[in-house]
């Protein structure tokens, strides 16, 4: 098969190393992170837009490196090919292999943040898209001595705590090992981060099953929604987390 990967950066390496060993051609695109960032009106025609060119190219299937990541891929339509969109809410399950996984460590560690080599090497910065994210707009990335002189002490104190402190309600670092790692600078930086924060830490096992299975055509429905033509990516409310409606139903 001839396939076409439209891909968060943030997975640059797990799809990278994936693509090289896949059986069927695969031609990659890879767009910047922090798409969910800007909404969801913003992302999904980032993703429209790549959709609809990769639509017009010589394809058999078009795969979404991406998970429902904030609903930016609702409406996204299936042209003339195949859509195959991996069952996730967001990237995480990506890394740890299914969306089973994901919830059960997500229950038993409230208030844990994770991290890979993407989110280190990648994920730091929103430069690309700084001034169109909701975080900007609405100044939620403001530093505590920008409020301060914005609106003095006692109301920069309450704004950033509710506002810009995104990280108060967690107390663990997680890093995510994915197996493809070129040394362990990655883990050491996590480490450090957890460290400066004085967060517990932990290291876990990634899972590229589904990063591998996605770019070699193995999409079973348990794992994969393939939305056929004349279809697009909807909510389903339940364990399936995405289903393929009619387009205008």
């Amino acid at each position: 098969m001839r396939l076409k990967l439209i891909a968060c950066e943030i997975l640059y390496r797990e799809f990278c190393w994936a693509v090289a060993r896949s059986p069927h051609r695969v031609d990659v695109e890879f767009l910047p992170k922090g798409l969910h960032d800007i909404g969801q009106a913003g992302m999904h025609a980032r993703l429209k837009e790549a959709v609809e060119a990769a639509d017009e190219g010589d394809f058999d299937a078009l795969l979404m490196g991406y998970a429902l990541c904030s609903n930016g891929l609702v409406g996204l339509r299936a042209g003339r090919v195949p859509l195959v969109v991996p069952r996730a809410h967001d990237c995480i399950t990506l890394f740890l292999g299914n969306k089973e996984r994901y919830l059960d460590y997500f229950q038993a560690n409230p208030g844990v943040y994770f991290k890979t080599s993407g989110w280190i090497e990648r994920g730091e910065s929103l430069e690309q898209l700084g001034p169109l994210s909701i975080q900007t707009q609405s100044g939620m990335n403001q530093t505590y001595d920008q409020l301060v002189e914005k609106y003095g002490e006692d109301n920069a104190k309450f704004l950033y705590e509710q506002l810009c402190n995104m990280t108060r309600n967690y107390g663990k670092l997680a890093f995510i090992e994915m197996g493809i790692e070129p040394d362990d600078r990655f883990e050491r930086e996590t480490i450090r981060q957890a460290d400066e924060r004085g967060w517990k830490y932990e290291k876990l096992a990634g899972d590229m099953g589904l990063v591998v299975d996605l770019v070699e055509g193995r999409w079973d429905d348990g794992r994969f929604l393939v939305v056929p033509p004349g279809y697009e990516v909807s909510t389903s409310y339940d364990e399936r987390i995405i289903r393929a409606a009619p387009v205008g139903r």
